[in-house]
């Protein structure tokens, strides 16, 4: 895995920046969709202890713990990078997917039937409505609410639904019983995303 200080070369010679620049340069605003996506799947994996393996891009979900339930994480926030005059819609992907990629052959082949490929889904939502006081930190991991839900639980009650919004997601926190839902912080993250997950194996949690 690569550590940071590789240098780019020319003729065999340094040219003068390394692999830490680049990352500096490229993942700097951490409020971007982009970045913040990333972002998030790394506090998952770290939650999970499974930073060992590097994200791979392409891959059917995002992580897999170690007892071996599959991840799909999705981010959001309130505050973007640019001038707000009100804080962002929440909305979070959770479109059945048409096709699925295998990392060994290198191959993308098409479901008869689209389906959500992971166990379970990590939605998480960083800061606060509130923009006049905003002070978002997207480092801050107390700053962050995460949604854990059972891929079942989606499929039961939004079998064909592409997106949703914050507040479909904390009415099934309220109102569904067991472990297939919660809302966690982020030092609840890795028993709740097992509990999650075993349920969506079909066993006791």
């Amino acid at each position: 895995m690569i550590q940071g200080d590789e240098p780019f070369h020319a003729g065999g010679e340094s040219i003068g920046q390394t692999v830490l620049d680049f990352w500096r340069w490229a993942g700097a605003d951490l409020l971007g969709n982009v970045w913040r996506g990333v972002l998030a799947e790394f506090l998952i994996a770290r939650a999970l202890d499974v930073t060992h393996e590097p994200r791979l891009e392409w891959a059917p979900y995002d992580l897999r713990t170690r007892s071996g339930v599959t991840v799909e994480v999705k981010s959001a926030s309130y505050r973007q990078s640019w001038q707000q005059s009100r804080p962002s819609n929440i909305t979070f992907d959770i479109a059945p997917r048409k096709q699925e990629w295998n990392s060994a052959t290198n191959e993308m082949r098409t479901l008869v039937v689209p389906r959500r490929l992971a166990d379970v889904y990590v939605f998480c939502l960083l800061g606060r409505e509130d923009l006049a006081k905003d002070d978002t930190d997207p480092l801050d991991v107390d700053q962050w609410a995460f949604y854990v839900a059972a891929r079942a639980l989606l499929d039961r009650q939004h079998p064909r639904q592409r997106t949703i919004g914050i507040n479909p997601l904390r009415t099934m926190v309220r109102r569904t019983a067991g472990h297939e839902v919660a809302e966690v912080r982020y030092r609840g993250l890795a028993e709740a995303i097992e509990s999650a997950g075993r349920k969506a194996a079909g066993l006791s949690g």
